[in-house]
């Protein structure tokens, strides 16, 4: 479970091109083909449209192939109170190209996805460009086992939600602050019918605990999780379970409730999404990490144009008795713990708990009008109280989103964010500021 990366690029490539796809995510099933006969076979060109990507396909429905991408460019304008400057950055959001699909009638599916807007990890990393790599399989309707690297159900729901779909520009600090984001392991995702109408859609999984595969050391034990939703009305239409805002408008209430629980076995970073960037030691000169515990509350609801969403987040740490020693960013190590070894440790974790609550209305016309409030509490010792990155226990945000087509082909925002930051804080150039900040954020997003 520790240096898949690189291998799962050389084998999923080899595996996919034969003869997978993925499945179409809109409600156009009349798409009109175009065969391009072969000696080997034909392949069925599906009819393009703008959002949907390329989906290549058999004439016997055997595989399918759907390559798709998108770009977001975005601007950024900061204001400190007490402070006349603006602190200001264009940037290449992200750029992203996913390669994706199915074969033997759904039986086995993939994905490979890349983004090009992120920049090397450096050490001889690619975790910063390969983002999803993972080949799944279906042994009966309603179960799926996945091996590779991926979202875990363990995050807030946010965090399962696609990048071009979101209600706002970006996820909510809640997803910044406690999530683990894409891991590598094994996850087992059912679906079952519960009723006349309703759903439960349980997931397990068990990884490395170290974030994105890397070709760097892996540290710590495995992570144990879990997640449960129960959909009472219903599945959403358009996957809309896992997109921002009501864009097909529900015609009948659609409601989504979960809860997860996750259990990570020595992490050597703050939150376990990296590895290797927080390390400790005993008298032996053996690593002794502390453990990483997260609980997970949420909700997802839309109904004819209004959706909600609400996420809250706790964590905990456990920290190994044994610790005597801290390795140093230069590889050196240490006996100083500043006094409290465990205040010490924990004061390096994301702890504490914090909640996000963000709905929005999308008018028949795809105009959206969004807003968020997130709220952290964290714990006596954490490095959420870090005054340059952190120490910001209030966001309240309004935003503004126009979409050009349902297949979110193009879509524009802007939003505006109120921070309320706390005494102690410090602006980008490392300056304690005198009062809240406020952030514009403007995006434009073209997919094809």
């Amino acid at each position: 479970m520790k240096k898949y990366k690189f291998i799962f690029m050389l084998f999923m490539l080899g595996f996919c091109f034969p003869a997978l796809s993925q499945e179409n995510e809109t409600d156009d099933d009349d798409s009109e083909a175009v065969t391009a006969d072969s000696d080997a076979a034909k392949i069925i060109v599906n009819k393009y449209r703008p959002g949907d990507g390329i989906t290549f396909s058999a004439p016997d429905g055997g595989y399918n192939i759907n390559l798709r991408g998108f770009i977001q460019t975005s601007f950024e304008t900061r204001k400190y109170e007490g402070d006349d400057k603006f602190y200001s950055r264009f940037r290449m959001r992200r750029l992203r190209l996913r390669l994706s699909g199915d074969a033997w009638g759904g039986k086995i599916g993939y994905r490979l996805q890349t983004d090009f807007a992120q920049a090397n990890g450096g050490d001889g990393e690619l975790s910063g460009m390969l983002l999803d790599a993972f080949i799944s399989y279906k042994p009966v309707k309603g179960l799926t086992l996945t091996f590779g690297q991926k979202s875990t159900p363990t995050d807030n729901r946010e965090l399962g939600m696609t990048s071009n779909t979101l209600q706002l520009i970006d996820r909510s600090k809640l997803s910044s602050y406690f999530g683990s984001i894409r891991e590598v392991g094994i996850f087992v995702d059912g679906s079952f019918r519960v009723g006349h109408t309703g759903y439960i859609r349980p997931s397990i999984a068990i990884t490395d605990g170290d974030g994105s595969a890397t070709f760097t050391r892996r540290h710590g034990g495995f992570k144990y999780g879990a997640r449960v939703n129960y959909l009472p009305f219903g599945l959403f239409r358009a996957y809309g379970e896992s997109r921002g805002g009501d864009m097909v408008r529900e015609v009948v209430p659609k409601l989504s409730i979960g809860t997860a629980f996750s259990y990570n076995v020595g992490i050597s970073d703050r939150r376990g999404r990296e590895s290797g960037s927080i390390l400790y030691l005993n008298d032996e000169n053996k690593e002794a990490l502390p453990d990483y515990i997260k609980f997970v509350a949420d909700f997802h609801f839309k109904y004819m144009g209004f959706s909600m969403l609400g996420e809250f987040v706790k964590t905990w740490a456990h920290v190994p008795s044994e610790i005597t020693q801290r390795v140093r960013n230069d590889g050196t190590t240490s006996t100083d713990f500043s006094g409290d070894m465990e205040k010490y440790v924990k004061g390096r974790m994301m702890l504490g708990s914090g909640y996000n609550i963000q709905a929005g209305y999308m008018f028949p016309c795809r105009l959206s009008i969004d807003a968020r409030y997130t709220h952290f509490d964290p714990a006596k010792d954490s490095f959420l109280h870090n005054e340059l990155y952190f120490n910001r226990n209030n966001f309240y945000e309004i935003g503004l989103g126009k979409y050009l087509t349902k297949s979110y082909a193009v879509k524009v925002q802007a939003s505006v964010v109120f921070v309320d930051a706390e005494p102690g804080s410090k602006n980008v150039n490392s300056v304690v500021t005198k009062g809240n900040e406020t952030l514009f954020q403007a995006m434009i997003q073209f997919s094809f």
